[in-house]
């Protein structure tokens, strides 16, 4: 893409985003981000969170859905919130800084989880994207693949993963392999996606437990 094109294309997504209606609501309703809407709306079809629960939040930053999960466990429960950028503390939140790729970071994670295990893995991460679907795809299942990974090993069998995904190369094969692991997967697209995003939620829940 040249750079004039490059420009218009930012000029474009700025216009839009200070023009959306969720980027608005955020701020009068102060929230850290427009992305809290989409994990409400699927809370409010799905009911996936619940008092009493241990919730993984991965790449959690800025924190809108921690902030939105804390409210539905009625200070009954727990949120252990991960992401390599930094985080402002949130009261009922265990904030993890740093890659959970890397050994040191998950012995932190799995000694603050315990023997109990976690009921919910979510995953709102994406990669930075570039604007070519060669690269960008590659890079957004890669994250996929990761919390799914992740979710095998620290949910308790029954538990659930509420992970975004892209439309497009890749999407079948992970859809696949979800469905060997939790007993139901649904998909989920929430009002609060950008309309011409192939962003889209897959819901797997009745994790299978480790073989």
């Amino acid at each position: 893409m040249s750079k004039s094109g490059r420009s218009k294309s930012s000029k474009q997504w700025l216009r839009e985003h200070f023009e959306d209606e969720y980027v608005l609501r955020s701020k009068q309703d102060g929230y850290r981000s427009r992305a809290i809407y989409k994990l409400i709306e699927i809370q409010q079809k799905d009911r996936i969170l619940k008092p009493g629960m241990t919730v993984i939040d991965l790449g959690a930053a800025p924190g809108g859905w921690s902030e939105y999960a804390v409210t539905q466990l009625g200070g009954k429960g727990r949120i252990i919130a991960l992401d390599i950028l930094p985080m402002e503390p949130m009261a009922g939140v265990e904030i993890i800084e740093g890659d959970f790729r890397e050994d040191e970071v998950f012995a932190q994670l799995m000694s603050l989880i315990g023997d109990d295990r976690a009921d919910l893995v979510i995953s709102d991460m994406a990669p930075n994207i570039s604007g070519m679907g060669v690269v960008d795809m590659p890079r957004a299942y890669y994250l996929t693949e990761l919390a799914l990974d992740l979710a095998q090993q620290v949910l308790k069998p029954g538990g659930g993963l509420l992970v975004k995904l892209f439309q497009g190369e890749g999407f079948d094969a992970y859809n696949k392999s979800l469905k060997q692991h939790f007993s139901r997967v649904v998909m989920r697209k929430p009002k609060a996606s950008r309309t011409r995003s192939r962003e889209i939620y897959a819901l797997a829940t009745g994790y299978a437990g480790q073989p």
